[in-house]
């Protein structure tokens, strides 16, 4: 008779909604780093560093919390995943059993956020090992695998259930009262091509930066800096939104975030109009698309037609789609229906408008795209007027993996006098930091004081740079290249 063991694994509150931020409701006169205690885990005294960087802004190194955890190996399910449906964890428990090894089933609920529900989701682990035991468990995990089992070993730190810790971060406080300085956006030296935080903030002067929002790794390996969502850099849209996710709008040295809708269409001298799909991005079959000197790229070598538009919207050539955009110009590109509309309306020396529009969700007007505007795409919602609201859902990660498990993550929020947050909480280092989860995230970033909140591009994307220096510990052992960068520029 095989021998079965189910335990109930910890279970998360089904809504987690964050801590209260003493005097929220008053007007802050100045951001400042709280005094309260540490608000993750046991909520002890955080040991913090304090460091002024410039006038108005102020570098914290914080640490709290302390290594409890240990390590466990998870026998993935059936479709490859390491949690699933009870049913598929008992098939996962009997072939873990097959091999004379005791599993248990584990039963986690991924919480509830503003726009997704509650999950229960069933996990198979073999062993508890403590932190200094980490080879047993790899010993146990090779066993495993050569049983013919899929299976990988977890530091249960990651989990994003119960821990203590310890978690290490940086916090760029930016003052609104005193800061003197601007913000501006990054692309680094195109659209197309990854650059390091370090690299785009060398570049353009800043005096502190960190990684913007999410880009697209399912895209051509040469085309993935690419962001996935709103971009504006001084004023010029060089991609599309997401239609109402989250970025922060940035102008002149005032910060605020909010959802954003773009639209662009294409206005032929004869009238004809038809919508530009996206910006500086692969086009799926039958778009629009159009490429601007920033792009950094050749435009599809498919089967359709370019159009090449000076700067006063004269169509300068049309030609075959596969060059590169000339400077100062832009490219509409068209595929299927779309060159069958670029042929019949953008003849060689007409006229095309591009009538573009950013439209600010939350207060119902367009944004003015003046050279001092900055856009930078945010991942995911996590607080809204001083409330947890996670958009997980929404903004296209309301995974197990995202909501619940810990990661590395770059945090940006605006408090109630506009002064501007910025944090790094760094993971996937045992023993040294856990990182966070979107409700952690969220809680950290209105014990800070944030009355609006966004989660950028984390994991090993996840970097800080200030005054030329790398501040954070990227998890991938170095700085990654990323699609975008948020500048804080010195006055």
């Amino acid at each position: 008779m095989s021998r079965r063991t189910l335990v109930a694994g910890l279970a998360m509150a089904t809504t987690i909604t964050g801590l209260s931020v003493p005097g929220a409701a008053a007007e802050q006169a100045a951001v400042k780093f709280p005094s309260s205690r540490f608000p993750l885990g046991a909520r002890s005294a955080p040991a913090k560093t304090m460091t002024s960087v410039a006038p108005g802004i102020d570098l914290y190194d914080v640490q709290a919390g302390s290594s409890t955890d240990g390590y466990t190996v998870t026998v993935l399910m059936p479709n490859g995943r390491d949690a699933g449906s009870r049913e598929a964890a008992e098939t996962t428990l009997a072939a873990v059993e097959a091999t004379g090894e005791v599993a248990s089933m584990q039963r986690l609920v991924r919480p509830q956020v503003a726009d997704a529900p509650e999950q229960e989701l069933f996990m198979i682990r073999v062993g508890l090992w403590s932190f200094e035991q980490r080879a047993k468990a790899d010993k146990m995990a090779k066993q495993l695998k050569e049983a013919g089992l899929k299976v990988k070993v977890d530091y249960l730190g990651d989990d994003g259930l119960k821990t203590t810790g310890p978690w290490h971060a940086q916090v760029l406080m930016v003052d609104a009262r005193t800061f003197r300085g601007s913000y501006a956006a990054s692309l680094g030296t195109s659209v197309a091509k990854r650059e390091t935080v370090s690299s785009m903030a060398k570049r353009g002067g800043a005096v502190a930066a960190v990684n913007g929002g999410f880009f697209n790794i399912h895209t051509a390996k040469q085309l993935r800096g690419e962001p996935v969502g709103a971009s504006v850099v001084a004023g010029r849209l060089l991609s599309e939104a997401v239609p109402g996710r989250a970025a922060v709008v940035l102008r002149g040295r005032t910060a605020r975030i909010t959802e954003l809708k773009t639209t662009i269409t294409a206005v032929s001298q004869d009238g004809a109009k038809r919508v530009i799909a996206g910006v500086n991005r692969a086009p799926v079959a039958g778009e629009l698309i159009l490429y601007t000197e920033e792009y950094g790229a050749k435009t599809p070598a498919v089967e359709g037609t370019d159009v090449v538009i000076d700067a006063n919207g004269r169509v300068e050539a049309v030609r075959v789609p596969g060059a590169a955009v000339p400077k100062g110009k832009r490219v509409l590109h068209g595929s299927g229906e779309a060159a069958m509309w670029i042929n019949e309306h953008l003849w060689e020396g007409w006229t095309v408008k591009v009538d573009t529009k950013v439209r600010d969700l939350r207060k119902g007007r367009t944004l003015k795209l003046t050279p001092d505007l900055h856009v930078v795409s945010g991942g995911v919602g996590l607080v809204r007027n001083g409330r947890t609201k996670i958009t997980a859902k929404r903004d296209g990660h309301d995974s197990l993996n995202m909501i619940l498990r810990r990661h590395p993550r770059t945090l940006v929020g605006t408090t109630r006098n506009g002064s501007l947050i910025v944090a790094t909480i760094d993971g996937r280092k045992p023993g040294v930091t856990v990182g966070a989860n979107f409700i952690e995230a969220a809680q950290f970033m209105r014990w800070l004081g944030a009355t609006q909140a966004i989660n950028l591009d984390g994991g090993g994307s996840t970097a800080m740079v200030v005054k030329n220096k790398v501040v954070n510990q990227p998890s991938d052992g170095r700085e990654r290249a990323v699609g975008d960068a948020l500048l804080v520029l010195p006055g």
